[in-house]
């Protein structure tokens, strides 16, 4: 029987505690609408499907990539995430309806996808996957890496780390939004320890990128020229201190070194490659709980948004696969190796007009300057709720189960 429930949304400040089953599928319909007009609709040359792994598959950028590769090249994909369940009167996570309605919309199109749901860091899961993959019979011609958690237990150690945002050096003082009362205040962020910057390049860097594809390399899983990408961010000198030249900064520097590692590991036996993909700041649950970035990201939408270069996820996984990691494509990447999909939102003049609402903001002209309302909307949508065309009034069934 359908468990029936009318949902509304219940958020404290950078959280949101459940999840609308109707708006996520909406968001999944709209984003494979994207695709299907924007990327290939045909496999790799020879008809021969496309393989992929996407590790982080069920919301942000991970999701985007997993509905461009199936809906867009006909992938054959395997998704790992960890998601909540539905339990009884309690909805599932947003990440869980959002694989049920990819899997739905998959087998309407004939296309083939399949889910594990479990810890990506284990042992156990890694495991799965691996007996999984091998009995496709086939091995994987690409990997997406896109795990984002602010805890990670070492699977060899036992030891769990967890991640902090934290200058380097010296307290940090700036802008924020307050997103529990929508006041534009000031906050300070003391610097961090060796053992915060430790602990945010276990959970973050490429560590554990690495023991995965050491895993599928071993076990004989990826096809020769087989690719991975991990995705990262930079951001302008404006956030720097928080970010780039922070603990996560430091994270990411890890992350792109483990890239250079892997891709001479690759294309030694494969003639594969490792890429680090640098995006654009996007409203996700993680980039709201950073001090300052969600003013930053308010400011940022408003000018990209009149500029007509405003990208999401989506867009920014079909422009990833089209240019430059679709069968047949070469990847363009800049002077350290990485792909870079944050060119628009570093433009020279979006970052000037950016600059110049920064220094003018503040919470009584919050509304005026930025699209704020348009980035508590997004965040919103991420779990469902505020997505056009969706009756909130109405119950929807609660209970709706993964293959």
């Amino acid at each position: 029987m359908p468990n029936l429930q009318i949902v509304a949304p219940r958020i404290r400040g950078f959280i949101c505690l459940n999840a609308h089953p109707a708006g996520c599928a909406a968001n999944v319909e709209r984003q494979i609408a994207v695709v299907r007009g924007s990327a290939a609709t045909s496999p790799r040359p020879g008809g021969e499907p496309y393989h992929v792994l996407v590790l982080g598959a069920s919301t942000g950028y991970g999701l985007s990539s997993l509905l461009t590769t199936v809906f867009g090249y006909g992938a054959r994909a395997l998704g790992v995430c960890l998601e909540r369940p539905p339990q009884g009167d309690k909805p599932a996570s947003a990440g869980w309806y959002n694989l049920v309605a990819a899997h739905a919309e998959a087998r309407a199109a004939g296309r083939a996808l399949e889910t594990v749901n479990g810890d990506a860091y284990s042992a156990e899961v890694k495991a799965e996957v691996l007996e999984r993959l091998r009995r496709w019979g086939r091995k994987l011609d690409a990997v997406v890496y896109s795990l984002a958690s602010p805890r990670r237990t070492d699977p060899r150690t036992g030891e769990t780390f967890t991640s902090v945002l934290k200058p380097l050096g010296a307290a940090y003082r700036s802008k924020s939004i307050n997103l529990g009362n929508d006041q534009v205040v000031d906050v300070e962020l003391a610097p961090a320890t060796e053992a915060d910057v430790t602990a945010t390049v276990k959970v973050m860097g490429g560590e554990d990128w690495d023991l995965w594809m050491s895993a599928l390399l071993d076990a004989d899983l990826l096809a020769p020229g087989c690719r991975t990408v991990a995705y990262s961010y930079l951001g302008p000198e404006l956030t720097y201190p928080i970010y780039r030249s922070g603990t996560i900064g430091r994270a990411k520097e890890h992350l792109e070194q483990t890239a250079h590692a892997l891709t001479a590991t690759l294309g030694a036996r494969l003639g594969g490659a490792a890429f680090v993909s640098v995006n654009k700041a996007v409203v996700t649950q993680a980039s709201s709980a950073i001090p300052v970035v969600p003013l930053y990201i308010s400011l940022l939408y408003r000018v990209m948004k009149a500029r007509g270069s405003h990208e999401g996820t989506i867009e920014q996984a079909v422009r990833l696969f089209r240019d430059h990691l679709a069968p047949g494509h070469t990847p363009e990447t800049d002077e350290a190796g990485r792909i870079r999909l944050d060119d628009r939102e570093l433009a020279p003049d979006v970052q000037a007009e950016v600059s110049r609402l920064w220094a003018e903001v503040s919470t009584a002209n919050l509304g005026a300057l930025s699209d704020y309302a348009g980035f508590k909307q997004e965040f919103r949508a991420l779990f469902g709720f505020e997505v056009p065309g969706i009756d909130y009034g109405e119950p929807v069934d609660l209970d709706l189960r993964m293959p």
